[in-house]
């Protein structure tokens, strides 16, 4: 495995007290995760799942009822599920107006995932959806294209060399490394044929500027 084969995203679990004053903290949890995790895109649409879930065990099941956060990747969809352990109440989607006080909440959570569903088990209910996250893979990275084409580049300039198991100062110390390589074989070419390195240089600043933004 080379260095930027990938972002681990390993499953994480929280157990927790289906009250309301807890819905919060886990929305806190939830985007913290996900920022590790490269995942900004989809941190609104999680955290509503998480309080519409945490709502409906409330609502359903009943206050202080135990339950479990559990987050992972299904292959490249981000999965939420709550577990609680009532398997009488089942969560249904029903077909709430606009104007309801209740009742639409798993209508949004099936308005923002690409799938949701209820598992029952021996001992316990598992509540759960899967949102897209545009990525290729589990362990894919969100920055599209670009990135993409540059793993490709940055594998042929000794990154393979730069194991995940070394520390993280001396992996981004060598990915730096290759990526200026790249930079200046790509300016050496210019330059060899008859181009202005310098100008292409400065447009190239220009451009990503301008995308960063």
């Amino acid at each position: 495995m080379d260095c930027i084969a990938g972002v681990p995203r390993k499953p994480w679990s929280l157990p927790f007290t289906a009250d309301p004053q807890e819905v919060a903290a886990l929305r806190r949890i939830m985007r913290l995760h996900l920022g590790l995790w490269g995942l900004h895109s989809v941190v609104d649409a999680a955290q509503l799942c998480v309080s519409e879930l945490v709502s409906n065990v409330i609502r359903h099941v009943g206050a202080g009822t135990p339950a479990t956060l559990v987050v992972s990747m299904s292959g490249p969809r981000l999965r939420i599920e709550v577990h609680d352990s009532d398997t009488r109440a089942l969560p249904v989607l029903l077909d709430a107006g606009l104007d309801a006080e209740s009742g639409r909440g798993m209508s949004l959570v099936s308005a923002v995932t690409d799938r949701w569903g209820v598992q029952l088990r021996a001992d316990q209910k598992v509540t759960w959806c899967e949102l897209p996250t545009g990525l290729s893979s589990a362990e894919g990275h969100p920055g599209g294209a670009r990135v993409n084409r540059a793993e490709v580049l940055l594998s042929d300039y000794g990154c393979q060399h730069a194991h995940p198991g070394r520390a993280r100062e001396r992996v981004i110390a060598l990915i730096e490394e290759a990526a200026i390589d790249v930079v200046v074989d790509v300016l050496h070419w210019l330059r060899a044929h008859g181009h202005d390195a310098d100008e292409a240089l400065d447009r190239a600043q220009t451009r990503f500027e301008a995308e960063a933004e």
